[in-house]
């Protein structure tokens, strides 16, 4: 079966930083392009940061710029979100999906067919 899994979260101070892991089991991530998403209680999905295939990242949301970067290491089957300068208002489960897609297609309507089960990130003194 085809799965995700995220890894990395948990509690962190305002100002901390946190490195994510998503590493596929099942599949090779260097034939998907991966999101990044985040969901907070009461509120609807966010979507992040994405990453090609050939590994050009865009902001889903433009005020993470400067604080959230997205990386990918093939060779581990595994891509990251690093998060610096985290806040109470990130606290939230985040989530990896892959989208099987060419490798010039970039991060422009993809449909993210595989999602992880999500880690909890907590930003709290």
């Amino acid at each position: 079966q085809l799965q995700l899994v995220e890894s990395g979260g948990g509690l962190v101070q305002p100002g901390g930083s946190l490195r994510l892991s998503c590493t596929a089991s099942g599949f090779t991530l260097a034939n998907y392009a991966i999101g990044w998403f985040r969901q907070a209680p009461g509120k609807e999905r966010e979507g992040l940061l994405c990453i090609s295939r050939s590994y050009g990242s865009t902001y889903l949301t433009d005020s993470l710029k400067g604080r959230f970067t997205i990386s990918r290491d093939n060779a581990k089957n595994t891509v990251y979100l690093q998060m610096y300068s985290l806040k109470p208002e990130d606290t939230a489960v985040y989530y990896c999906a892959a989208d099987e897609t060419d490798v010039l297609r970039g991060c422009s309507g993809l449909t993210y067919d595989y999602w992880g089960q999500g880690t909890q990130v907590t930003v709290s003194s």
